[in-house]
């Protein structure tokens, strides 16, 4: 059977790889002249440095499966994403944990008396917060929720944090120790030789062939046994129902002598810095040595049609836009649609990979039986 796969990132590489493997004959088409989707990696000519081009990616997880089976396809090195924020004039620790609480109240205060502290600051008037801001106020008080939160998160998402739901902020915030870990995934790295080198590897295969800088039409899934498609959903579709909003990034480089700010990613809270993050690129790679550096700039905006999507807005407005795309999906023949574009849900990269071998397992379970392949093997409304 002939398969088509829509995607060079992780979803449509983890498939083609996975069928490719049980005998499969695999086309994969990608748009973009290279492989590896947003984890895109290249190094730059002038700096030497290892440029994260579609922004910072640190793999970590806690699933020893998913774990085990990135790392046949390249070395990791370990690598603790420790990131600082920039906030009314000062630099701090994130997440927001003990020595975050102590430098921006001048304090000295034990995990105990934070804690007390914290929740003596939390809005109890707040009985059941059903916005991103109420949940900020509502358990870590206004002064934390004014530093960290309410300008970041109007620059990141476009929108009054008083527009998002409380479910952006699932948890509180903030460690009552000095774990200035930003994940807390058991595994944690960076590939020695970037993320395209792992997806080249992946799709080293001879049952696989490769159409950079392709595009896929819908007309042509009839050429096909079946196709997994990890695009945006809408653009399957020609955007018949309305465009679903995304959040993209723009992102500004340049390039110093040295050493540019000390550390991986510094975030910038306030709202009159019209960027929302640095990145110095050399730090994702701490056992490499380089004389420059390379930064980029993030800057988030509105996505458009042509633009590169890369976070789900999820709004109201979106819910009810992606039921009517779920309920066309359903009725397509043959398509599978995979993938933080094609399920319209923000992934990160080992959930992802988790996902695409499942679903690589359910279309041959589902071809073994002679059954009919669900569009979503993960409900996209859930």
């Amino acid at each position: 059977m002939r398969i088509a796969i829509i995607g060079a990132g992780f979803s449509g590489s983890v498939i083609a790889r996975e069928l490719a493997e049980r005998g499969y004959e695999i086309e994969l088409f990608e748009s973009r002249p290279h492989l590896a989707g947003n984890c895109h990696t290249a190094r730059d000519p002038e700096t030497g440095v290892m440029l994260h081009v579609y922004g910072p990616h640190i793999f970590h997880t806690s699933n020893e499966q998913v774990w085990a089976y990135i790392q046949k396809f390249g070395a990791f090195m370990p690598f603790i994403n420790r990131v600082k924020a920039h906030a009314k004039g000062r630099v701090y620790s994130l997440p927001v944990n003990l020595m975050t609480i102590n430098q921006l109240f001048g304090k000295q205060l034990s995990p105990a008396t934070a804690r007390e502290f914290i929740a003596s600051l939390g809005d109890k008037s707040i009985t059941d917060p059903q916005t991103f801001e109420e949940q900020a106020l509502r358990f870590v008080g206004r002064e934390i929720y004014e530093a960290f939160f309410r300008g970041y998160t109007r620059k990141q998402w476009g929108v009054e944090p008083s527009a998002l739901p409380a479910s952006i902020l699932k948890r509180l915030p903030v460690r009552f120790d000095y774990d200035d870990n930003y994940y807390t995934s058991k595994y944690q790295g960076i590939p020695v030789k970037g993320y395209t080198a792992i997806i080249e590897r992946m799709l080293d295969h001879p049952g696989i062939k490769i159409h950079l800088a392709t595009a896929f039409t819908r007309a042509r899934a009839q050429d096909f046994g079946h196709v997994f498609y990890s695009g945006p959903i809408d653009s399957w579709f020609d955007y018949a129902e309305g465009q679903l909003g995304y959040r993209t990034l723009d992102f500004k480089l340049s390039r110093h002598n040295g050493d540019y700010q000390g550390n991986a990613v510094i975030n910038y809270c306030d709202e009159d810095v019209p960027w929302t993050r640095i990145a110095e690129h050399k730090h994702f790679a701490p056992w490499e040595q380089h004389e420059k550096t390379i930064i980029s700039r993030e800057h988030s905006r509105l996505c458009g049609k042509d633009d590169t999507p890369y976070y789900p807005l999820r709004l109201v407005n979106d819910k009810a836009l992606l039921e009517r795309y779920v309920a066309r999906a359903r009725a397509e023949q043959g398509v599978t649609f995979v993938g933080r574009l094609g399920t319209y849900r923000y992934l990160d990269m080992h959930v992802t990979i988790e996902e695409a071998l499942n679903t690589a397992r359910v279309f041959v379970d589902t071809a073994d039986g002679d059954g009919k392949m669900p569009a979503f093997c993960v409900d996209p409304l859930a």
